[in-house]
């Protein structure tokens, strides 16, 4: 299974790529990469102030091409399925009151 890594540096950044919608949660990753909805990948992600990374299974749930109307960079949404580490849960803990803001995200 490929494996990509995602390192995010700050709370911002992880709240443009959380997709909190997705019933066990997901990340958006910016990639140049082609993928086809329903593609397998594993993430290795790197949390803001995190010492270890933690590793994800879950599929491509989302696009968005190169050249998109909107101002987002290209890439994929990966939906969570295999969450050992409590990944999810380790984000919204993270970004607590921020999820009720309505800032723009990548996907939405």
């Amino acid at each position: 299974m490929q494996e990509l890594l995602v390192d995010i540096d700050d709370l911002e950044e992880l709240y443009r790529c959380y997709m909190p919608y997705l019933k066990k949660g997901g990340l958006f990753v910016p990639t140049n990469m082609r993928y086809e909805v329903g593609h397998s990948l594993a993430l290795r992600v790197t949390l803001p102030d995190a010492l270890e990374d933690d590793v994800v299974t879950g599929k491509v749930s989302w696009i968005t091409p190169q050249g998109a109307q909107s101002s987002n960079p290209p890439g994929i949404g990966i939906t969570f399925l295999d969450d050992k580490t409590n990944l999810n849960s380790k984000i919204e803990k993270l970004l607590g009151t921020m999820l009720n803001s309505g800032n723009p995200t990548y996907t939405m």
